[in-house]
């Protein structure tokens, strides 16, 4: 299986697992605290670890045009993001939040297709439709519920859309350290929305609640965003989401043991089809001829057939390295995603 694939799963896995969790801490933890305390986690324990790696600070790499694109990312999917979703889980239940996440894979394709011109195909696109179906049928109010019913799951769908944001966004620094990345995402978000629920009122829980969450925070949005960063590197923007795709699934069979939550026929209605546009999407197939027109960057590779540059004597010749290179023009035919290498139009 192709290592960006991995890094997607692991991604989808660890924030598909932070949300039942989340919902356990809920009673506990006013909801933008909440999301202040996950973030703040995610970036100390990300800038620990980096810290650790590198023996001490090193330099990010990212380019003056590169930070606006970052603090974009941070604002969308570090500070709004969150504080949507804590506030739709007081709505919703973890099970059906987590499905309704699905949302967020929709509308990261249709921004990167829209606006930043992804291809798409047709698989995807009825994959992208399927799923939308299970979040109207998911959404639907019963009979006896109020137009109150309505909060939650558009709560949820609003931080779906700020994900989906920050996901074209953080696209663009994809090549820079993940680990900075998100650590700097974390830090500053969790800050911000932290220092604001304590403004409004809000009180710290106890020193073990307060651990539990940071923890929560470090691997379910620090750890998965390393892991999605590297993803879109390999994948691309709609392709990664695509993946992605797996992580409400995994958040509601949690919830479903350990909430003990009841299901209805919508519930299960909802996962066939939304379990349908995940699998046309992970069975995608896109393969033509193309053209890589020059380019310089730098990021961890192996001389593949993207990569036949030479290195200098004392350049590091162990794979994979990183360095910076140079593509020249080349024109050749294989499958592909719209990665850092492939983002031409068609």
């Amino acid at each position: 299986m192709d290592r960006s694939v991995i890094h997607a799963l692991l991604a989808a896995a660890l924030f598909g697992a932070s949300t039942p969790l989340a919902k356990l801490l809920i009673g506990d933890v006013s909801p933008l605290l909440l999301a202040g305390l996950l973030y703040l986690g995610s970036g100390l324990g990300l800038a620990s670890v980096r810290l650790i790696r590198d023996r001490g600070w090193k330099s990010s790499e990212l380019t003056r045009a590169e930070w606006p694109w970052l603090l974009g990312a941070i604002f969308f999917g570090g500070m709004l993001g969150p504080v949507a979703l804590m506030f739709g889980l007081t709505q919703t239940s973890g099970s059906t939040a987590s499905l309704l996440l699905n949302l967020e894979a929709v509308l990261t394709a249709g921004i990167a297709w829209v606006v930043f011109k992804e291809n798409a195909d047709r698989r995807i696109v009825l994959g992208m439709a399927v799923i939308v179906a299970g979040g109207v049928v998911l959404s639907w109010p019963t009979d006896e519920g109020s137009s109150s019913s309505w909060f939650g799951p558009l709560a949820v769908a609003l931080a779906c859309l700020c994900w989906a944001i920050d996901n074209n966004l953080t696209r663009k620094v994809s090549a820079s350290d993940a680990f900075f990345i998100a650590a700097t995402k974390g830090v500053i978000a969790g800050a911000v929305n932290t220092g604001l629920a304590l403004s409004l009122g809000a009180m710290l829980p106890g020193v073990g609640t307060t651990l539990v969450t940071m923890s929560v925070g470090v691997a379910g949005y620090g750890f998965s965003l390393v892991f999605f960063v590297l993803a879109l590197r390999g994948l691309g923007t709609a392709r990664t989401g695509a993946y992605f795709s797996t992580a409400p699934f995994i958040g509601a069979a949690l919830s479903l043991t350990l909430l003990g939550e009841s299901t209805s026929l919508a519930f299960w209605l909802a996962t066939g089809l939304m379990g349908w546009g995940v699998w046309l999407h992970l069975t995608e197939h896109h393969e033509h001829v193309h053209r890589h027109d020059p380019l310089e960057h730098t990021h961890p590779h192996v001389h593949d057939e993207h990569h036949q540059h030479v290195h200098s004597a004392e350049s590091e010749t162990s794979e994979p390295h990183e360095h910076w290179h140079k593509h020249r023009v080349l024109m050749h035919k294989h499958p592909h995603f719209p990665d850092i290498h492939h983002r031409h139009s068609h």
